[in-house]
């Protein structure tokens, strides 16, 4: 095959729209739920699966890119990716029911779980390991930007005009980016034609799809539920018929021996407690300040803005550095400020200022700045190239398990805390407790004069009234919990950061010439021109 002359700036920019356009698409569904439900007529349980289906198609495509970019090549696969998504985001914006937009949302998540790999790929194929930090920095950009500026958007969007301007707006993006990759994007990846594995398509099918749906089931319906352990079981039967048969094959359809290269299995553990640790917090922090505190979602969506342009600002700053410093002293900063300010968000009351929950959100979104693509590139750098889609691929995939694993665990904990909390005070307010009594006798005769009602109607606003002031603070405090054990991962995640070490220049050279298995070298076409 011919070396394509690319323009690396073309080339790039066009993938990073594509990324942008299909993560920000991704933040922007759930401030609409509210309103959908109302105009479907559906309940939140049904609305919660447009979020969930293309939750779950993202999981399962992104084991399998590997085997596309080395089939189709970057051009017709991306092509192909942003073909998918433009066509899902028409079927939303026109959809009449829930089922046509749910087919939509689908053919979105189809488009989007193809994207990401591949623009990772290019990414590690275009640039060498000395400016990966600075590239990956760049791309930062838009896997930043893009989730915590969704929020704000969508809410201005939504509580002005219609939800479907939300995908409406998505179809022009998408043309134009698919009208200048028509023009630029040329074939960066030499295609190898990897024979398909169908029967690791099947099981990384169910194993990676059971997982993650058991995950998302069990923030709504518990750990215990027969439902969510029947989902996990299959999905770890599957995930585990999935290895073995990998391990032993000649052309895998996921090369799981990249865990082999240790700095990569570190950076993976550390990116996965990192994602748990921020998608949970994206979930918490909204509850809290919508159904605890009474904001707006757009108020809620402010709130976030200025960490989201802070991250935007330092991403290539803070990938410029890791190409001078390395990951280690990035990853150390970033995860002590990520503690501090998610062990603070563990302190949160009903007077807590609105700056002061600002103030941390910011402070915390600097932290994040310092690692979230440095830490991910540190691993790569230490990965062959032969091996850089399976990379890819693998890393996303933990990622996304990690976001599903972090969302549903810290909603349990939450909701389990809450209940318990509640039931602390209401073993404590008991006549038993003579001070108790007698704040609440005075509590009904005041909402007896104030109303105009009997005592005992009194006595019925004034349990009421108690009742909602301490369901309320059981919340919060469940919330404080939940960001407890968040505060937990990132500890856990600091303190793995002090053993990534920097793989320098020459010591990728090493690992590239002793590849862990032969495989079909997918060579890299050289940019003439930058």
């Amino acid at each position: 095959m011919e070396k394509e002359n690319i323009h690396v700036g073309r080339t790039l920019s066009v993938l990073l729209l594509g990324a942008f356009i299909s993560i920000l698409n991704q933040t922007l569904i759930n401030i609409a739920l509210p309103h959908l439900m109302t105009d479907f007529n559906m309940s939140a349980t049904t609305a919660q699966w447009l979020s969930t289906a293309y939750m779950l198609v993202n999981g399962v495509l992104i084991p399998i890119t590997a085997y596309l970019i080395a089939t189709y090549g970057t051009r017709s696969l991306f092509l192909s990716a942003m073909l998918f998504f433009t066509a899902g985001s028409v079927v939303c914006a026109i959809t009449p029911n829930f089922t046509i937009m749910l087919a939509g949302r689908i053919l979105q998540a189809i488009g989007a779980g193809i994207l990401m790999p591949l623009v990772m790929s290019v990414f590690l194929t275009v640039f060498p390991p000395e400016k990966r930090g600075t590239a990956m920095g760049t791309m930062g950009i838009a896997m930043i930007f893009a989730p915590a500026v969704g929020p704000t958007l969508a809410g201005w969007i939504v509580q002005n005009y219609t939800w479907r301007i939300l995908f409406i707006m998505m179809i022009p993006l998408g043309i134009i980016d698919i009208m200048l990759a028509l023009k630029w994007l040329k074939n960066v990846i030499k295609p190898t034609f990897p024979k398909f594995d169908g029967w690791g398509a099947v099981t990384s099918t169910l194993g990676f799809g059971g997982l993650l749906y058991g995950f998302s089931e069990a923030g709504s319906k518990g750990w215990g539920s027969f439902t969510v352990i029947c989902f996990l079981l299959v999905g770890a039967l599957f995930i585990a018929l999935f290895v073995l048969r990998e391990l032993r094959i000649d052309q895998p359809l996921l090369e799981l021996r990249v865990f082999r290269y240790n700095i990569f299995t570190l950076t993976t553990i550390i990116g996965a407690a990192i994602n748990l640790t921020m998608f949970g917090g994206m979930i918490l922090l909204p509850i809290y300040l919508q159904n605890i505190r009474g904001f707006t979602p757009l108020q809620a969506g402010l709130l976030m803005l200025p960490g989201a342009l802070l991250m935007g600002v330092m991403s290539p700053i803070s990938g410029a550095l890791f190409d001078r410093i390395g990951a280690r002293p990035l990853a150390i900063i970033g995860l002590i400020i990520t503690s501090v300010t998610t062990w603070e968000f563990s302190r949160l009351t009903s007077e807590t200022p609105y700056s002061h929950i600002l103030l941390l959100y910011t402070t915390r979104s600097f932290g994040m700045s310092f690692m979230m693509m440095t830490i991910q590139t540190a691993g790569l750098n230490q990965v062959p190239l032969q091996l850089a889609s399976h990379a890819t691929a693998m890393s996303n995939t933990m990622r996304q398990i990690a976001g599903s694993i972090g969302t549903a665990l810290l909603v349990t904990v939450m909701t389990s805390r809450t209940t318990i909390h509640l039931g602390d005070y209401a073993n404590a307010i008991t006549s038993s407790h003579p001070q108790i009594v007698s704040m609440f006798q005075g509590l009904s005769s005041m909402m007896s004069a104030a109303t105009g009602l009997p005592e005992q109607a009194g006595q019925a606003l004034a349990l009421q009234t108690l009742y909602g002031k301490a369901a309320q603070e059981s919340t919060i405090k469940g919330i404080n919990d939940a960001f407890l054990v968040a505060t937990l991962f990132a500890v856990i995640a600091l303190f793995l950061s002090f053993f990534v070490n920097r793989v320098t220049k020459d010591k990728n050279v090493k690992v590239l010439e002793q590849p862990p298995k032969e495989l079909p070298e997918q060579i890299i076409l050289e940019p003439s021109r930058t």
